[in-house]
């Protein structure tokens, strides 16, 4: 056999020996041949092998260890995996989970709580606060499942009630298992402050702001503040009492009472609730990664639980550092162990450690009066990648993979297309001038953030609302004025309002063939404020007869599962909203054709958006299909996100041949599409021919349901456009001979 030429190669060859390898050094806590729990049996809803090797996983590690993550793949039931590892490892006794979801996932969290354990009260954590809206529920209440909904009647308390009862005084109210819900919008939401100071009004201290508690002037840097210093920060003073007396913290500030009086439900948990409940889950956690209030929640669940659990379907974006803040969060001491400094200290030093940095040096030469001296500036950027030492370090004795793989015998068919539509008419007259004056002006300002973005807004926009743009502007620095001024990018022009263009013609005949075979359709688009496509899809489509819908950001997120309820009682055919509005949580099952009319370029918001319909449940085949416009900025960008979701996908460990190499590329999507409008000019290989090779990574097709017969002719017919590609074949089922695939998966545990 030849000798293998690259890691992929080497890597396929010798897959089994580097399997069988990797089992004898990291054994798992569970295999996938060890019995599970008896424990398993006794839950309302029976998980797939995959999800029970997942919940036993995760129980062994919380024998060792308080914390540990499930990353799963959207629609793989991250919610049965997470009440079925709190159930396994209660091992029958009775406890206490409180989980921080989405805002729009609450009462679905509650809903699946009550369809998965047996005897389980759940209470939802409304908010903390004096008085208030009497018609909107307040404090903790328990809610009950009705015909499917989720409704508030039972008991009622506060969380200061639950902290002065204690937890065994809590058990006496509620013997049963009790589940708590809290959604991270209403986590973080306490009181309104305002400042707090004096103001000299005699003597020597005439006019001052004065500290209230010791009454005399606040300084800083030898300068006294004055009213105008406050403006919206919260400041506080140090003051060294006298006589060698303490260091004393005065805050300036205090809560304003005229204002709502409440105090955050994580805040006042993490002060005086700790380690009340058994167990916490934090559902999205990629999204408390940040800095933020939502972001220091989640230190307050590992807090104020026993154990702690991470649940995710998107585990990194690309760059090392993701996963600082929720590694820290989450197993402080493991951290501090290793040395690493919570802030922007540590996170540079774990970045340098598992992460790809770029060091770029700039020297000037400067002539002075009577000498030379060169100037050096260094730039330091982090890239994506990360350290395979990271996954080792860190993820492989904490984390349980679940992909769709794993139970995709369960699932129907998933297929994913590319639709080119070529310009034509007017269309591509103005849009080739529009291109050409863009390009010269890259050109010109090589560089300018401004115009890049401009650019890429104006280029993606324009062939689906070829009107209202006016003029495009940039802005440049002009060092003889030392300020920044504007000037002309390009002058747009505008078309016909009424005219269908060629991509939303396909769009409609693609809705129509979808609709003939009685599928309703989610359409995406992303412009939807200035430039608002949905709106203009909504007109259109409601002149073809077709029944239409859009979901607005207006409509808050807790309310959108029941605004696509009522809107399918009211017989829409059609819903049209932003990906973003929908990309966790949604089960859009209805819907079993997804149609991007733009993509927008979000690698994470495409794929959490594109699989809202593929989940465990489907009963019908999922068609995915992007649209776009052939040699334009459209199919540009569609190609470059399909090359960063090969390197997305060799980071969860399926690897192309060019998935790592993508990584020495542009570090971000603005740059990579100038690149490809001044030096390629749009040459390339095509999307639809990159999204195949995407393709050959999608789970294949399951055996849980047929595929679609046409109602006219009864022949098969699952893709009706689109580029063809041939049906992938049935999975066999699971069974003892195909456990490897499932050991290799979860060998973290």
């Amino acid at each position: 056999m030849p000798t293998p030429s690259s890691l992929p190669q080497y890597m396929a060859h010798h897959s089994a020996e580097l399997g069988e390898r990797i089992l004898a050094s990291f054994p798992a806590l569970h295999g996938p041949d060890e019995p599970p729990s008896p424990q398993i049996a006794r839950l309302l809803r029976r998980p797939y092998p995959a999800q029970a090797l997942a919940i036993m996983g995760v129980a062994r590690r919380w024998e060792i260890a308080r914390g540990a993550h499930v990353v799963a793949e959207c629609g793989a039931g991250k919610t049965l995996i997470a009440l079925g590892m709190m159930f396994v490892h209660a091992n029958g006794a009775p406890f206490s989970g409180i989980v921080m979801a989405p805002p729009h996932l609450v009462e679905k969290w509650a809903r699946e709580t009550f369809l998965t354990l047996p005897s389980v009260r759940v209470f939802l954590i409304d908010d903390m606060r004096n008085g208030g809206d009497s018609k909107q529920p307040h404090g903790v209440n328990e809610v009950r499942l009705r015909r499917g909904e989720i409704v508030r009647e039972g008991l009622h308390t506060s969380l200061a009630d639950m902290r002065m009862m204690g937890p065994l005084g809590w058990r006496r109210i509620c013997p049963e298992t009790s589940i708590f819900v809290l959604g991270r919008e209403r986590a973080k939401l306490g009181y309104f402050w305002k400042h707090a100071y004096l103001k000299g009004r005699s003597g020597k201290h005439l006019g001052l702001v004065l500290n209230p508690d010791t009454h005399k002037p606040i300084s800083t840097d030898d300068e006294f503040l004055d009213v105008r210093d406050f403006d919206k920060k919260r400041l506080h003073e140090t003051v060294d009492r006298e006589k060698n007396g303490t260091t004393l913290h005065s805050p300036l500030w205090q809560a304003d009472r005229n204002r709502i009086q409440r105090m955050a439900p994580a805040d006042y948990m993490g002060r005086y609730m700790p380690e009340w409940f058994d167990y916490a889950i934090a559902d999205e956690v990629h999204q408390l990664a940040g800095d933020t209030a939502q972001g220091n929640a989640l230190g307050v669940l590992a807090r104020v639980a026993k154990r702690v659990a991470g649940l995710t379907g998107t585990l990194l974006s690309g760059y090392a550092d993701d996963l600082y803040n929720t590694l820290f969060r989450i197993d402080a001491k493991r951290m501090v162990k290793d040395g690493f400094t919570w802030g922007s200290a540590g996170k540079e030093r774990f970045t340098q450690q598992f992460g790809v940095i770029e060091t770029i040096e700039r020297t000037k030469i400067e002539d002075n009066a009577c000498s030379k001296k060169n100037k050096t500036e260094v730039t330091i950027r982090r890239k994506p990648g990360a350290s395979p030492l990271l996954f080792g370090k860190y993820l492989m004795d904490t984390c349980a993979f679940v992909s769709l793989e794993d139970i995709s015998d369960a699932l129907p068919a998933y297929r994913e297309d590319v639709v080119s539509v070529e310009l034509a008419g007017k269309l591509q007259d103005a849009y080739q001038r529009l291109q050409d004056d863009i390009t010269a002006t890259l050109q010109e300002h090589r560089g300018n953030r401004s115009v890049l973005s401009t650019m890429l807004n104006a280029l993606l926009v324009y062939p689906d609302h070829p009107y209202g743009l006016g003029t495009l502007y940039g802005s440049r620095y002009n060092p003889e004025i030392q300020q920044r001024e504007t000037f002309v990018i390009a002058e747009t022009e505008d078309l016909d309002k009424g005219e269908v263009y060629p991509k939303e013609q396909a769009l409609i005949g693609e809705i129509k063939s979808q609709l003939a075979r009685g599928r309703k359709c989610q359409v995406f688009a992303v412009y939807t404020n200035k430039y608002d496509v949905t709106a203009r899809l909504e007109r259109l489509l409601r002149a073809e007869g077709i029944r239409a819908a859009v979901l607005r950001a207006s409509t808050p997120t807790h309310k959108r599962e029941a605004w696509y309820r009522e809107q399918l009682k009211r017989g829409i055919d059609v819903a049209i909203c932003h990906p973003k509005l929908v990309e966790t949580g949604l089960d859009l099952l209805e819907f079993p054709t997804i149609l991007f009319h733009e993509t927008g370029y979000s690698l994470h918001t495409l794929r959490q958006a594109s699989r809202r319909s593929w989940r465990i449940g489907q009963k019908r085949p999922v068609e995915v299909k992007f649209f776009a416009y052939s040699g334009t900025m459209q199919e540009v960008c569609l190609r470059l996100m399909g090359k960063k979701l090969l390197v997305a996908l060799a980071m969860e460990g399926k690897f192309a041949s060019d998935g790592l190499q993508a990584l020495d590329g542009d570090d971000d999507m603005l740059t990579a599409m100038a690149r490809e409008l001044v030096q390629n000019r749009g040459i390339g290989e095509s999307a639809d021919l990159l999204w195949k090779r995407v393709g050959e990574f999608l789970p294949s097709a399951g055996s849980a349901c047929e595929a679609e017969q046409s109602p006219e002719t009864g022949v098969t017919d699952l893709f009706s456009s689109g580029v063809t590609i041939d049906i992938v074949p049935t999975l066999p089922s699971i069974d003892s001979n195909s456990t490897s695939s499932l050991a290799l998966q979860l060998s973290l545990f």
